[in-house]
């Protein structure tokens, strides 16, 4: 499982290491833990695109912080190596004894300006590697003045890889907000714990590849921000069937979806449930929907039309349900009435009632959260969701007292308390009509299969009321490795990831 941590967490951590510890160099001592792991990083990059360091160029931009030291220590450490290495300095000034070291180390510098930004962009985008290290953690709001304007002239043009040390400049460390420019990062290189903003939306656009360099502070660092989960994680929590099971003991799963203007949702949040492993699903719903249920999955049980006579260990409300279909809104409303775990979708997030509980999963997109936030007086509108999508998610799970799966490139899963879960596998073929109706189909199997097993969870670190977001991160990566394997590089339908579920999961 990947950790991430607020920029204020690290620094707290990094205060508590040089405080726990012997000596007044400790700071000093960090600093270069994290400019030889981030000096080690561009090499192995270089390498990985067949080129020698010895020769090589590397450009560092170096703010005036502690971030501008850490890239200036690494370049003269690279410098050392043999590579031709130039610091621009954004601030005039810098880090006194990084600019030392690279100086020793035979490196040159250049002090950037208003009246020759354009010409040090253009040096700039010569080099083979370019380290951005203008901003760190501790940066508020973004680039203005010449370094705004060096880094808007590098974006518009060619230039080597660029590395981000730390932190992409300009992308808040805490909530992954990005100020514009912003420079985007082929590997973005941090340090003692990985930052929360660089696995949200939009931060997560300029992050690349993420690689977490250990500076000795980690002993030091207090439960996460944001949590991923990875493979192994999902292989632990998602146990398969012992020799004694049976369709009831591997969760039924109620289903309210579909309606006579959008009957194939129904069908695709059916398909979604079956493949994720329900052991049977009932659906509930008008004549048109409920006839092509029947055709497309024999599987499904259809019927009562009543959701007090339906057996089920959770439900899945709202999938294509059209604004006026009253019957399908009042099977919404008594789902949630049952008290059981719920996944509600689409339209039935007009139709909850204004207090929920943890084990109500509400996944919306960017604009229907938008919508559930005005409700509550919170008028951020889509592209304000979109801008800000950790501060979002967190501020409706907190007003509504839901679990809130916030579906987009980076999906992300907030419990009215806790850390965020955050998960990234899908491909953007997978933007595409009905996907969103498989991933609730998928959400719903995993509630009524795992929602008992608090011990599984436990066992992991999440705890009993953070567990509903664990299920909603754990459906995330499954629909979003089931879209990427059916898609490989092209376009993908919503029923192909459906059909390629079973296989992610016979490999996990």
């Amino acid at each position: 499982m990947i950790s991430a941590y607020t920029g204020t967490q690290i620094r707290e951590a990094e205060q508590h290491f040089i405080q726990a510890s012997l000596g007044a160099g400790t700071g000093a001592v960090l600093m270069q833990r994290a400019a030889y792991g981030l000096a080690n990083a561009v090499v192995r990059e270089l390498a990985s695109r067949g080129i020698r360091p010895y020769g090589a160029s590397v450009a560092v931009l170096a703010g005036k912080g502690n971030n501008g030291g850490d890239g200036l220590f690494a370049a003269a450490m690279l410098a050392a190596r043999g590579m031709r290495a130039t610091a621009v300095l954004t601030a005039g000034e810098a880090h006194p004894g990084g600019l030392a070291a690279l100086e020793r180390a035979g490196g040159r510098t250049r002090a950037l300006s208003d009246h020759n930004a354009g010409e040090l962009a253009a040096e700039t985008a010569r080099a083979d590697v370019v380290i951005d290290a203008v901003l760190g953690t501790g940066a508020r709001g973004g680039l203005r003045g010449a370094p705004a304007t060096l880094i808007g002239k590098l974006r518009t043009g060619a230039h080597g890889f660029v590395v981000a040390c730390d932190i992409p400049s300009g992308v808040d460390a805490d909530s992954g907000e990005a100020y514009d420019p912003v420079l985007p990062a082929d590997l973005t290189v941090t340090f003692g714990g990985a930052k929360a903003g660089l696995f949200a939306d939009p931060g997560a656009d300029y992050s690349g590849r993420v690689q977490v360099i250990p500076i000795g502070i980690e002993t030091e660092l207090p439960p996460p921000a944001l949590r991923r989960l990875e493979s192994a994680d999902l292989a632990r929590l998602l146990p398969p069937p012992s020799r004694r099971s049976h369709k009831y003991s591997r969760g039924v799963l109620g289903v309210v979806a579909g309606s006579q203007q959008y009957p194939g949702a129904a069908v695709l949040a059916c398909r979604g449930a079956l493949s994720a492993g329900a052991g049977m699903v009932r659906y509930l719903g008008p004549p048109e929907p409920t006839q092509l249920v029947r055709q497309a999955c024999p599987e499904v049980v259809c019927g009562p039309d009543s959701v007090a006579d339906a057996h089920v260990q959770a439900w899945l409300v709202g999938s294509g349900i059209a604004d006026g279909d009253d019957d399908q809104l009042r099977r919404v409303r008594d789902a949630v009435d049952t008290g059981l775990p719920v996944a509600a979708d689409a339209g039935a997030l007009p139709a909850l009632p204004d207090a929920l509980a943890p084990h109500v999963v509400l996944t919306p997109h960017a604009g229907e959260l938008a919508h559930v936030l005005q409700r509550y007086g919170i008028d951020l509108g889509r592209q304000g969701v979109e801008g800000a999508t950790l501060e979002a998610v967190r501020r409706a799970a907190e007003r509504t007292g839901a679990t809130v799966l916030l579906k987009g490139a980076t999906t992300v899963v907030a419990a009215p308390s806790g850390p965020v879960f955050s998960q990234a596998e899908a491909t953007p073929w997978m933007a595409t009509a009905g996907s969103g109706d498989v991933l609730a189909g998928i959400l719903g199997a995993l509630l009524a299969q795992h929602s008992d097993e608090e011990e599984r969870f436990a066992a992991s670190g999440i705890s009993p009321d953070q567990r509903w977001a664990a299920i909603g991160a754990m459906a995330a990566s499954l629909h979003g490795r089931a879209g990427t394997l059916a898609s490989a590089g092209g376009p993908v339908t919503a029923g192909a990831i459906a059909n390629y579920l079973s296989e992610v999961m016979r490999t996990l």
